[in-house]
């Protein structure tokens, strides 16, 4: 098929496809160049140009800004940073309407992406929003700026393109790239191997979290729980990725303080063959209970703020379960213990009772939502926006 197809006039048609596209963080990074691989098998000679990361740059793209300039975390760097952040958004969307592609993609960040592809959707270009923000959970208002702004977003999880067809706002669902990155299964004696655990021993996973706030929060009543494991099995041993040198430095001061005597084997990065180690995982809730269930381990699902926050959040957020497994399956596959529930005894009971019991019920399951998300997302996404280009909505 030409590129002809794609544009109105004669003169436009003699040049390549042209794609705007902006990520903001490492993970947006990576899906965008995963589109990109999978367009240019569809037209060799497309261009992109936007904000772009490591590997979208070897992809070919034009870069404008340095994708960099666009991680911040933390409301203070962000309030910071908001001056330098809203120069890059205006010049971004003068720099698009001055020089307009074929379509327009923002990979998440939805904060900064939205609203380009509204202004640049105004003005005539066609937007897509690559990774739905979690609308469905908290501030549902949002669907509507949404819906205004793009032609099309394109969603990892099912119940995610339900609260857009709810809102009548065009959603495709394209499964998930971790679903497709993870195998459908996932042994443990080479992971155990791999980190020096013996395999005649139970081994329980602990991820307290990659924020720090988290990591301050889940670690005490974790090393608590740890320590009752400890009593009711002797032999137990536990392993704990830690996401980068900052957050291991603050688990090892919290773990001096709590329970210095507890045996504990402490792993830079590597939180997947960490899992694939476990017999359970007790974790912070967010992306990695979808990690662990795709691993196909029990886990225990836990979270805690302070109190102003989960005053709040009660307010906000519109969902009454959390973790990804129990979201996808409509149903308490696995425990979520939140805020006062988040404490050692109750942590401990709920890890005793997936190490005494048959969980081949549950790892069925997991499986079965496996292959329900496992739909080769990078080149259904690139589908999606030829879709879109053509105007097949």
């Amino acid at each position: 098929m030409s590129v002809a197809s794609f544009v109105p006039d004669s003169s436009a048609a003699k040049r390549p496809l042209r794609i705007g596209i902006v990520a903001g963080e490492v993970s947006g990074d990576i899906l965008a160049a995963g589109l990109m691989f999978h367009l240019k098998q569809r037209y060799p000679d497309c261009e992109f140009v936007g904000i772009a990361g490591p590997r979208m740059q070897e992809q070919g793209i034009e870069t404008l800004f340095e994708m960099e300039e666009l991680s911040v975390m933390g409301l203070v760097e962000v309030l910071g940073r908001l001056p330098r952040l809203l120069h890059i958004r205006k010049q971004v969307i003068r720099y698009f309407k001055e020089n307009p592609p074929d379509i327009f993609i923002g990979v998440d960040a939805p904060d900064f992406n939205i609203g380009v592809e509204l202004k640049l959707k105004q003005a005539g270009i066609k937007t897509i929003h690559y990774v739905s923000p979690s609308v469905w959970a908290w501030r549902q208002s949002r669907i509507h700026k949404i819906k205004a702004a793009t032609n099309m977003v394109l969603a990892f999880l099912p119940f995610e393109k339900a609260f857009y067809d709810q809102h009548d706002a065009p959603c495709r669902f394209i499964g998930h790239t971790m679903a497709d990155a993870i195998p459908l299964e996932s042994p443990a004696l080479p992971a155990r191997d791999l980190l020096g655990l013996n395999n005649d021993s139970p081994v329980v996973a602990i991820l307290p979290g990659s924020r720090s706030a988290e990591v301050e929060m889940l670690t005490p009543p974790f090393l608590m729980a740890c320590q009752l494991l400890q009593e009711q099995y002797p032999n137990i041993q536990f392993a704990v990725p830690l996401v980068n040198l900052r957050r291991r430095q603050q688990f090892e001061r919290l773990k001096q303080q709590i329970a210095p005597e507890l045996p504990m084997t402490l792993v830079d990065g590597q939180a997947r063959v960490v899992m694939a180690a476990a017999d359970v995982i007790l974790l912070a809730s967010g992306t990695a209970t979808l990690e662990a269930m795709l691993v196909k381990r029990p886990m225990v699902v836990a979270y805690k703020v302070k109190p102003f926050t989960f005053w709040l959040g009660q307010k906000l957020v519109k969902i009454r379960t959390f973790s990804l497994p129990n979201l996808l399956s409509g149903k308490m596959l696995v425990p979520e213990l939140i805020q006062s529930d988040c404490e050692p005894s109750k942590l401990a009971a709920a890890v005793s009772q997936f190490l005494q019991q048959d969980n081949q019920a549950l790892l069925d399951e997991f499986t079965r939502l496996h292959l329900m998300i496992r739909c080769d997302a990078d080149k259904q996404a690139a589908q999606a926006v030829v879709d879109v280009l053509q105007g097949h909505l």
